[in-house]
């Protein structure tokens, strides 16, 4: 496989983006009031979207481009002795539903970022923050998985290649971060 393959998949993937801008609007939307109304933004995800969930929530504290105001986010993937406390007395599966129970409140928007969309710790912790009130997010690949019918809405990336779909979910990222750089800059 050669990097022009690579990068001829990459920017068709970016390219169908355009499709989802009006759902990726109403997102920007919807953590811009919760953020105004004392809300706060949690992320979370496995491997690759582990980190993906860390390094958006650190963009939304610190700032991304511009200087502005602290936004309140959590990346549920960052405290290991949480982590590993409830993986070893309980189940992986219920590791961020746990977190969740303890500090999301309804005002608060959930984004669970799945590749498959069928992430066991995900699907729980979306459930849980629905029973809380809160207004979920699934960010997954092309099927949408077993999300699909259990968050808020889906921001689903039309591919089924996982390095495609990280890629993508980093590209609404970054422009959710920019976009409440413009929202919270006077």
């Amino acid at each position: 496989m050669s990097f022009l393959a690579a990068l001829q998949r990459h920017m068709d993937t970016v390219q169908q983006l355009e499709r989802l801008e009006p759902g990726i609007n109403t997102l920007a939307d919807r953590v811009e009031h919760a953020i105004k109304q004392g809300g706060k933004v949690f992320f979370m995800g496995n491997g690759g979207s582990a980190a993906d969930s860390q390094h958006l929530a650190a963009e939304f504290v610190v700032r991304y481009k511009k200087e502005r105001p602290t936004l309140a986010a959590i990346a549920l993937t960052t405290d290991t002795s949480i982590l590993t406390a409830h993986s070893n007395d309980y189940s992986f599966d219920t590791v961020f539903s746990r977190q969740i129970e303890a500090l999301a409140r309804p005002e608060d928007i959930v984004i669970g970022l799945s590749t498959s969309g069928n992430s066991a710790n995900i699907i729980d912790a979306i459930k849980v923050a629905k029973e809380i009130g809160c207004f979920t997010y699934a960010w997954t690949g092309e099927s949408g998985g077993k999300l699909l019918d259990i968050a808020d809405a889906l921001l689903k990336i039309p591919t089924t290649e996982t390095a495609r779909i990280q890629e993508a979910h980093m590209v609404i990222g970054h422009w959710l971060c920019e976009a409440m750089d413009e929202r919270f800059t006077d």
